[in-house]
């Protein structure tokens, strides 16, 4: 008999919660995907100026043909590949980046997911001597 009372009441406040629409839940926010970062045309043109500026520099060391053709975008670093980051006065001139550097690699300017070691975007021939 109790039962019979207190069922109506049970039904009305979990009714409610039972009641939530899945499409009332936040939606989820997923990390930008890797593949899609690159380069900004204010990076490639700071980058290419003060490097046109700077050719007078120590020779860039060229890569062998087989080691840049192993160079590609989505791929990582090859390994014992001689890699330098850049001069410290164009990386301060630079809009900042998380988990991701900018390296010289012969006479290519690189942009490398730390953690990963994946080649994100490569800017080719930068660096003439």
């Amino acid at each position: 008999m109790r039962a019979k009372f207190f069922l109506p009441f049970l039904m009305i406040a979990l009714g409610p919660v039972s009641a939530v629409p899945a499409a009332a839940k936040p939606p989820q926010r997923s990390a930008p995907d890797l593949a899609d970062v690159v380069f900004s045309e204010v990076e490639k043109r700071l980058i290419r100026e003060y490097y046109a500026d700077h050719s007078g520099g120590p020779a860039a060391d060229n890569l062998p043909p087989g080691i840049r053709k192993r160079l590609a975008r989505g791929k990582p670093l090859p390994p014992g590949i001689a890699k330098r980051l850049l001069p410290t006065v164009l990386e301060s001139r630079l809009p900042p980046r998380g988990g991701i550097i900018r390296q010289v690699v012969g006479n290519d300017v690189v942009l490398v997911a730390i953690a990963t070691n994946i080649v994100l975007d490569i800017l080719f021939d930068v660096i003439k001597r």
